[in-house]
């Protein structure tokens, strides 16, 4: 039984550590972190514009454009990087619908790129 659980001392030094250096992370943020910060850094500041207010209040719509534009940027990046490096991997017939299955999400990022442009995201003015 002890060589068994002697298999996971280094998962539990691994776990220990990690729990030392966080809670020394958060410790010293603690103590030499500014006690007093200013009232600009403590406003709300939410969607590019100051608060006010009216909570229904309306803003411009490219905010919304622009976050759409980083989701497409996200999401292509976030699925193409481990589709590369594991499509070599995959057998022949698997490797071609691995392929057009990305094609096709390309695609489709492409037609929503192709959304934001025409609505003027990229123009900002």
């Amino acid at each position: 039984m002890n060589d068994f659980l002697l298999q996971y001392l280094p998962i539990v030094l691994f776990f220990a550590i990690a729990a030392v250096i966080g809670i020394a992370f958060l410790l010293a943020a603690a103590i030499i972190a500014p006690k007093a910060p200013d009232p600009e850094k403590l406003s709300s500041y939410e969607c590019g514009f100051n608060a006010f207010d009216d909570a229904r209040m309306k803003f411009d719509v490219r905010f919304y454009l622009v976050s759409i534009l980083f989701i497409i940027f996200d999401l292509e990046v976030a699925f193409l990087f481990p589709w590369a490096v594991a499509l070599m991997k995959l057998p022949h017939e698997t490797s071609q619908f691995a392929f057009w299955s990305m094609m096709a999400f390309l695609g489709v990022l492409t037609v929503g790129f192709i959304y934001e442009w025409k609505k003027g995201a990229l123009e900002w003015e």
